[in-house]
């Protein structure tokens, strides 16, 4: 019975805690603590770097001290003070024995602080990838909602019979348009476009021998001759001597 239950909390809590979920923001959340991750390393990489630096001067000290010992020890010896060469002797093992100590925790260092700098190379090139994987998933995300508002203004569209209304629309226009013309085509064929295409050509011929009777009075032009022998003008007669 206990197991029963514990599967039915976990159920519950498991989907409340998927319903909750949103990747968009876990994924930008992981960038972030990605990032945050940079300083950490970055801080403890210069703490074992600060430790070489130090095992470095505590090494060239020891290494002085040994040179320093030896002339001192060589000095005694020659000015046959063998109890004050004895005392830089013991000295100078000592020193020794720190300068072999500190040369082993120095390659020591060196060998933490090469592998620290390889663990962050690998962590920098992994976070690189992980963010820009997130990057992508997110602009995919992003571009999956653009096409899902897409999605449902075009199903809008056609649950709310716009596109059935606007193909009714211009076929309505068309049909109109249609009528209209055909209307203007039948008026068009009741005109007498012949004879006002007659009376059009009359009124030009008027208007040329108004011209030329004012072209006569003016002397510009002679008067011609008709078949009755006179001069007929539109308006004043002129005579001809």
């Amino acid at each position: 019975m206990w197991q029963r239950m514990k599967r039915v909390f976990r159920s519950m809590f498991g989907w409340m805690i998927s319903a909750a979920e949103d990747p968009e923001l876990i994924l930008e959340q992981n960038i972030r603590d990605l990032n945050d991750q940079v300083p950490k390393m970055n801080e403890s990489i210069a703490m074992v770097k600060a430790n070489v630096t130090l095992l470095e001067k505590e090494n060239q000290k020891y290494k002085n001290d040994v040179t320093e010992l030896t002339s001192k020890v060589k000095a005694a010896i020659q000015a046959n003070r063998d109890d004050i060469a004895t005392t830089y002797a013991t000295q100078l093992q000592t020193t020794k024995s720190a300068l072999m100590r500190n040369e082993q925790q120095l390659l020591t260092a060196r060998q933490a602080f090469d592998k620290a700098m390889q663990v962050k190379q690998a962590f920098m090139k992994e976070k690189d990838r992980k963010s820009g994987e997130a990057m992508q998933a997110l602009r995919d995300a992003r571009r999956a909602k653009w096409q899902s508002k897409v999605a449902d203004a075009m199903e809008s569209f056609q649950v709310a019979g716009i596109d059935a209304t606007h193909d009714e629309m211009l076929q309505k226009i068309q049909e109109q348009t249609a009528v209209n013309e055909a209307r203007m085509d039948m008026a068009m064929s009741n005109v007498d476009t012949q004879g006002m295409k007659i009376e059009e050509d009359a009124e030009k011929i008027r208007a040329q021998e108004l011209l030329k009777q004012f072209k006569q009075e003016m002397g510009m032009e002679s008067p011609a001759t008709t078949s009755e022998g006179g001069d007929k003008t539109l308006g004043k007669k002129v005579g001809v001597q």
